[in-house]
């Protein structure tokens, strides 16, 4: 009994599914971008030496937002305030924690016209990542259609609708990021 070499078609909804991951990931990379609102999720790189080991800070206490221009922690351990309040220091957001007996206040700063335009390269930065991996989910579905052709599985025309509907999926895809790059832009510049 012979064994199968690989795919026999082209799974289209597989190939969506890989192009709009790189859309999630994109607008998740989106949220980490500090744009002078205050967001849980900015402190989601954090990381803090808790009990001997490395620990997300959504593990030593719980992050909230009481208010537009200010991230608040609750540290759970009274052992861990001097800790947390390091980690968030020394983690490169250009944040100044005030700690308040266990609760941990955290006020968003205005952000400069220059580290406005720093946040916009960064975001061009991760949408041109975005488009690249794009390109390669639609490079291995153009590649794999010409194998199958090559490989008797599917017809020259059958080929050719293939590769414009997976054509057609990454031009809405690169539209996708634009679309969310400019929203990014557009709340960046207008904060």
């Amino acid at each position: 009994m012979a064994q199968a070499k690989g795919p026999t078609n082209l799974d289209l909804d597989d190939v969506k599914k890989r192009m709009a991951g790189a859309v999630t990931t994109l607008k998740h990379e989106f949220t980490g971008l500090r744009t002078g609102r205050a967001s849980a999720s900015l402190l989601e790189p954090v990381v803090v030496e808790a009990y001997g080991s490395q620990m997300p800070i959504t593990q030593v206490g719980t992050i909230n937002v009481p208010e537009p221009r200010m991230i608040s922690v609750q540290v759970w351990d009274r052992a861990m305030v001097s800790a947390v309040d390091k980690a968030i220091r020394s983690a490169g957001l250009g944040l100044n924690p005030q700690a308040d007996g266990t609760l941990i206040r955290i006020p968003i700063p205005q952000l400069t016209e220059e580290r406005r335009k720093e946040l916009t390269k960064i975001a061009h930065k991760y949408a041109e990542s975005a488009k690249v991996a794009v390109r390669n989910v639609r490079r291995d579905a153009m590649d794999l259609l010409k194998r199958l052709e090559k490989d008797h599985h599917l017809g020259e025309d059958e080929r050719k609708t293939q590769e414009e509907k997976v054509q057609d999926l990454t031009d809405q895809t690169i539209k996708d990021i634009d679309a969310a790059l400019a929203a990014k832009d557009k709340e960046i510049m207008q904060i």
